[in-house]
Parts: structure tokens; sequence; C-alpha cells
């Protein structure tokens, strides 16, 4: 394997990954996998971990798998013993899961605002915080990659749906992933954000039903995300190839946020 290549290579590596089940988080495990990463996978449905497992497996790729819900009382403990279980190392930590809650400012709850918040900021810190102290920190090296999102760095359009708590979330988790790398610097660990834009999935499966034309209209490029276009931006992020990289939020969305 050339030098160059060897920036990617994450053999015998191990990568925790929430909200793995589905989606973006399926799409990272993939990219990590191919790669040489072995994989942790959290969600809350057995089956869909299950199932994700499987295909996984069929890919080659090495999987595990813990259902919990990351909002419950001592869940970022739970999760870090399991992926620790057997001597191993947490090397690459990918806090994706999250949640959100479509309504107007002045008729969100404080029940749908909890929700989200619980679950994009709050658990994300705590597990961050746990693998921190049990994994990374006595190892003087890890990678943390935190999925932000493209509504974290700007309002949403005038007319659309109201997703305040969501863009207020993941304008947190931007700016947690600023000071958490200014702050763990000093371990050798590197903490950057994907901010994705309109990418088909459970969460967005609604909206792009009926507006998947009109959001691929107002990017650059002229499309959604696709099954593979978090791949790259999420490998550099978790390999030695960012390793002079940290505090910074790279926008996967065809150029939308610029225009």
């Amino acid at each position: 394997m050339g030098a160059l290549r060897t920036l990617f290579d994450l053999t015998g590596q191990t990568a925790l990954i929430t909200g793995g089940s589905r989606g973006l988080g399926l799409q990272i495990a993939e990219a990590l996998g191919e790669f040489g990463a072995n994989i942790v996978l959290a969600a809350r449905k057995q089956d869909e971990l299950n199932a994700a497992v499987t295909h996984l497996a069929v890919l080659g790729v090495s999987a595990r798998a813990l259902a919990v819900d990351m909002r419950a009382p001592g869940a970022a403990s739970a999760l870090t013993r399991f992926a620790m279980q057997d001597g191993e190392r947490i090397d690459i930590l990918v806090n994706n899961a999250g949640a959100s809650w479509g309504a107007p400012a002045e008729d969100t709850t404080p029940e749908a605002w909890a929700r989200v918040m619980d679950l994009n900021i709050n658990a994300l810190f705590f597990l961050t915080q746990e693998v921190g102290r049990m994994a990374m920190i006595p190892a003087r090296r890890g990678k943390i990659v935190n999925v932000a999102s493209v509504a974290g760095l700007k309002g949403n359009q005038t007319g659309s749906l109201g997703t305040i708590a969501y863009n207020t979330s993941k304008g947190a988790v931007v700016n947690f992933t600023r000071a958490l790398a200014a702050e763990w610097g000093k371990y050798g660990i590197t903490v950057n954000a994907l901010a994705p834009g309109w990418f088909p999935s459970k969460m967005t499966k609604g909206l792009l039903a009926e507006h998947s034309e009109v959001f691929a209209a107002r990017t650059p490029l002229g499309k959604l995300g696709g099954p593979d276009d978090l791949k790259g931006a999420a490998l550099l992020f978790a390999s030695a190839a960012s390793g002079h990289i940290t505090g910074q939020i790279l926008a996967v969305d065809g150029g939308a946020v610029v225009t």
C-alpha cells in the first residue's frame, strides 16, 4: 500500500457510530468498514440493527451492535463499555443519532423542544465525554466526527416548515465541535463535523416526497445527496488523512449553503 493510501487505512481500528442502523449512519459505517474499521453500531431498534449488521457482513465488514436509547440514564456508559469489550479501543466516534420536530416556533411544545435537545446535543455530549474519559484521552489519540446539518448554519427558507428545535440543536453541535477541538487537541484528539444537506432518510422522507425537485433545484449541483455522497468526507475526518484538521465544519450539500 502506498504512503498516501495508508493515510486512509483504518485496519484494526474500532469505530462507534450512533444512529448507525440506517440512513447516513449506515452509509458512514459502509465507508469506514470498507477501509478496515471494526464497526460498532448503536440505535434504538434491535431489528434494524440486526439488518444493518447483516448488510455490512455481505460487504465484508465486521460489525456488532447494541440497542440503546441514547437519552436514557446510563446509556453513554453502557455503550462505551460495550464498544470496549474484549480489550478493544474506541479509535473513532461518529455522533450521528438525531431527531427533528416540525412546527412553527410559537407552537413548539416544551416536550418537543426537550426531545430534540436531549438527543441531538445532550446525549451527544455525554457519550463524547464518556468515550473521551474511558478511551481517547488515556490513549492520547482519537477521531470524533459529529453529524451536524446545514440547518445548523442558517435558518429555513421563508414559507417552509419550521424546525427551530432542530436548527438550534445542530447549531449547538457546530460550536460544540469547535469548542471541544480547542480543548482536546492537547490529547491528540481531532473533532470535526459534517453538515449534510438534503439526503433521503426516514427523517426527511415526508418532505422529500413532496419537495425533492424544489430542494434539488436550490443547489448549484442540482441534486440531493446520494448513497455514497457522505462517504469520502466521513472517511477523511475519521482517518489519519485529517491529522492536521480539527474544529472544522464541512457542508456536504451540493453547494446549497453558499447560494
